[in-house]
């Protein structure tokens, strides 16, 4: 009996970063977080970096807010856990949407793949490229009716704004619906009701594959992306200099050891480098956007400091700068 004891605890004493991994998907199942999970879950497997396939867990609530929070308070040093995240996480933190705690309170490992707002209009609009939208709500901004899935102070509001910025037109100004997701957007987009979609690139190829009668405009990436929206020109080519990426990634509690957070980065930076983990992303629909450790840490905190600076320029709330 105290043999086995000994054996058990020599094999915890024993156990690394690596060994029963969990991935905690801060929403329900089904969304882009567990997408973000399940994408880390095949790669690290199928690449033979882990042993045991990884436990992907639900922990829904406050659009990532419980699960921060949870991390933090109460499982700060759990060194097999990681935790997804998206670029909208970060703009909730800016707003101050997660609580008492900033970007400064968790390690921030990867960012793995990513997608790209973009301009969508219906194949019936009149506006052909992203300088003819700008025009137009240049000319009278209660002309143009942008809509999207999400509220004033989202994701997709904006880009929205940024779009009527690049306009100069005050973003309060413009006119913005509202709807729950991107597919009832893009249905009131191709019924007329709305005139300007601000959506995601990736979400456009696949109503487009699905028979939606939509175009793409623009894409708020710093280069032309691959692939089926490689003759999209970017925002910026087109004189409005709009960048907005859609970041998928993880983060780990603020107290695991720096080896371990070593571990992690340096298995992910392999992995990511692979042509395997490249099929797996473009198959989810996600384009190349890779990052790990002190870079990954780096880009997520300049971000957060970005989206603030938005969100206090558009008359949102925000949380006060992190010390």
């Amino acid at each position: 009996m105290m043999a086995l004891v000994l054996a058990c605890s020599a094999v915890s004493a024993t156990a690394g970063p690596l060994d029963k991994t969990e991935c905690i998907a801060p929403a329900k199942p089904g969304g882009g977080f567990d997408l973000t999970c399940k994408l880390v879950q095949t790669a690290l497997l199928d690449g033979k970096y882990i042993a045991d396939p990884m436990r992907v867990t639900y922990m829904p609530g406050g659009i990532g807010a419980v699960a921060y929070n949870s991390v933090i308070a109460q499982r700060p040093d759990e060194n097999n856990t990681i935790v997804a995240f998206s670029g909208g996480s970060l703009l909730n933190l800016a707003q101050g949407k997660f609580g008492r705690y900033n970007e400064n309170d968790v390690r921030w490992l990867s960012a793995i793949g990513a997608d790209f707002g973009a301009i969508i209009v219906s194949e019936s609009s009149p506006y052909k490229t992203l300088k003819d939208v700008l025009a137009a709500v240049k000319a009278d901004p209660t002309k143009v009716v942008f809509g999207a899935g999400g509220t004033v102070g989202s994701q997709d509001w904006m880009k929205a704004a940024l779009t009527a910025k690049a306009a100069g037109v005050d973003p309060r100004a413009m006119r913005f619906v509202a709807f729950e997701g991107g597919g009832e957007a893009i249905t009131a987009l191709q019924g007329g009701h709305i005139h300007v979609y601000s959506g995601d690139a990736s979400e456009a190829v696949q109503q487009q594959l699905a028979g939606s009668k939509i175009r793409v405009l623009a894409v708020m990436a710093d280069k032309r992306l691959p692939g089926a929206l490689a003759s999209i020109p970017t925002a910026k080519e087109q004189g409005a200099d709009i960048q907005w990426p859609i970041i998928r990634g993880f983060y780990m509690g603020p107290k695991v050891s720096d080896t371990d957070f070593k571990t992690w980065s340096d298995t992910f930076k392999k992995m990511m480098a692979t042509p395997a983990y490249e099929k797996l992303r473009a198959e989810r629909g996600l384009f190349p956007f890779d990052l790990v450790g002190a870079e990954a840490d780096a880009y997520a905190k300049k971000r957060v400091g970005e989206y603030r600076l938005l969100a206090q320029e558009f008359g949102l709330a925000v949380t006060p700068p992190a010390k």
